[in-house]
């Protein structure tokens, strides 16, 4: 791949991010968005806006999607005829599922388009700056060649030629990712109802959402099926979040997101689980 020239289809703030970040590293870039007037302030950058679909995947052979989902690509790429995507390189970086990664990647084959798949470790604020990171998977061939390119919005990190991986990377790590965020978000709503600040409490947060330990701590145990109860048990994770429950509901305070973890514990203790560490739910959900 050669030239400094990309083409961006979707103009959210992460599609707005990924453009500007092209345009300031000097790129020809291209953009095509359904509400045409998101391009305007790109343009004013020196972007091109295309006039459609098939414009804007034939000014260019990498092609940069940041959709809603995969569907919202089907529905785009399908304004053009499957000519137009005949040698390109699209660069999925749409948060999708593993399988439609895989089904998107197959489909875009039989129309001569290669996919390579991304999943973006990063807010938009976050593109074009160090220290970010992008998830990559699919042929690595066509990888390497857009590597420089891709570069531009985060450093890259490739884990295989299966289209699917980039998206199962990260929606493992998003899966943490939002079950601790909903956790604090309801701690504090807890927090507050008790008169205490988001503020005030801050410093004990990053201290209790501190869980390198137990991460290091426990990954080698569960890839070596080690669910011994020496350090903690789900019989104690039981009673502690029972007691999170109950002072969730004398303070007056939605207790669904407890009563759901509280559930799946009492669920490992069914499973002859409560004296195994608490990995030991790692067999309890696949066996779900």
């Amino acid at each position: 791949m050669t030239g400094k020239n990309v083409t961006v289809i979707g103009l959210g703030p992460m599609g707005q991010a990924m453009a500007r970040a092209y345009l300031n590293a000097g790129y020809d870039v291209t953009v095509w968005n359904r509400t045409a007037s998101r391009a305007d302030d790109l343009v004013a950058l020196g972007a091109k806006a295309a006039d459609n679909v098939e414009a804007a995947l034939t000014a260019n052979e990498l092609v940069v999607l940041s959709l809603t989902d995969y569907a919202a690509m089907y529905s785009i790429l399908t304004q053009a005829p499957a000519s137009a995507l005949a040698g390109r390189t699209i660069a999925n970086l749409t948060s999708e599922t593993p399988k439609n990664a895989r089904e998107a990647a197959a489909w875009l084959a039989d129309r001569g388009a290669t996919q390579i798949t991304g999943g973006v470790l990063s807010p938009p604020p976050g593109i074009g700056r160090p220290g970010m990171s992008t998830y990559y998977s699919g042929p690595r061939d066509a990888f390497e060649a857009a590597r420089s390119a891709l570069e531009v919005l985060t450093g890259t990190d490739y884990l295989g030629e299966d289209p699917g991986l980039a998206a199962l990377y990260y929606q493992i790590g998003i899966g943490m990712f939002w079950t601790g965020l909903v956790g604090y978000v309801h701690s504090m709503a807890l927090a507050q109802a008790n008169g205490i600040s988001a503020t005030r409490f801050l410093p004990n947060a990053l201290s209790n959402m501190s869980f390198g330990y137990f991460l290091e701590f426990y990954a080698p145990r569960i890839d070596a099926g080690d669910h011994r109860g020496d350090v903690e048990r789900v019989s104690m994770a039981v009673a502690s979040v029972e007691h999170v429950l109950r002072t969730a509901e004398d303070s007056g305070v939605d207790s669904r997101l407890p009563a759901a973890v509280l559930d799946i514990l009492r669920g490992g203790v069914r499973d002859g689980r409560a004296a195994d560490s608490l990995t030991a739910l790692v067999e309890v959900f696949r066996k779900s």
